[in-house]
């Protein structure tokens, strides 16, 4: 076992946790031990899929997709880097792991020929309650690349974390979002490319939401993907100084 799932494992329970696995995958675990985790990219799925450098994955594995018993895990939409071909066999094959994941994942599910029911297929509106876990679904807009692609509201442990999911800046829908709130954590991609929020765009988002605490994420993993994390910073300090944000590095953990 590695020693980002011994942190995970060893992390004293009585508090919240959240530890970041890089580009938008990130793991909650609640008071009492449970795990979830959504848009786990643990591979190298994308490279070997696309078959170009453009994805070539440029940060560490750094957990493996059987070190650990999840309760949940959430697939916001199908591109690789958030529904993991290559990990979710393995992550679901215990059991006891249940799978929540955008409508446009069935296909994928499908072709991987995973004999599991512990599959929902998800859409904007429908909420869910497992074990120490609320999960509230929300719209984004990740474009004709992914109609169906979700964003998600957890609630644990009466903290709420806002995952965005990939989206443009959709500020029409900031009642649908603050509604859910309000947020302890947001996190919001800063990569600018494939439809997503740019540093500018994420830094309004956090603005126009209030949150505790603001998290980008997705960058650093593929040279094509962009995202300057010292850009988003810079723009919080000079535009958005109110405005609380933390960079969390790959295998970093948050207490909530």
């Amino acid at each position: 076992m590695n020693n980002f799932a011994i942190k995970i494992r060893t992390a004293p329970l009585g508090k919240t946790y959240l530890f970041s696995v890089g580009q938008a995958g990130y793991i909650m675990k609640s008071k009492s031990g449970q795990l979830l985790g959504v848009d786990l990219y643990l591979s190298d799925c994308v490279e070997r899929i696309e078959g170009h450098m453009g994805y070539k994955r440029m940060l560490p594995k750094i957990l493996g997709p059987g070190e650990l018993d999840f309760d949940i895990i959430i697939a916001t939409h199908p591109h690789r880097d958030h529904f993991d071909c290559d990990s979710i066999p393995e992550l679901m094959a215990g059991g006891k792991t249940k799978l929540f994941a955008s409508v446009e994942c069935e296909k994928d599910v499908m072709r991987l020929e995973m004999a599991n029911k512990n599959i929902t297929y998800v859409s904007p509106g429908q909420t869910y309650c497992v074990g120490d876990f609320q999960m509230d679904f929300v719209s984004c807009d990740h474009g004709t690349a992914a109609r169906d692609a979700v964003g998600v509201v957890v609630t644990v442990d009466g903290k709420k974390i806002f995952e965005t999911g990939d989206t443009c800046l959709r500020l029409d829908r900031t009642k649908e979002y603050a509604d859910k709130g309000p947020f302890d954590i947001l996190i919001a991609p800063i990569n600018g490319a494939y439809g997503n929020l740019n540093e500018e765009e994420c830094a309004r988002l956090a603005d126009a939401l209030k949150p505790r605490i603001t998290v980008p994420c997705h960058y650093g993993m593929f040279a094509s993907h962009g995202g300057n994390v010292g850009t988003f910073c810079e723009i919080m300090k000079e535009k958005y100084p109110d405005n609380p944000y933390t960079i969390m590095a790959m295998g970093e953990m948050l207490s909530v």
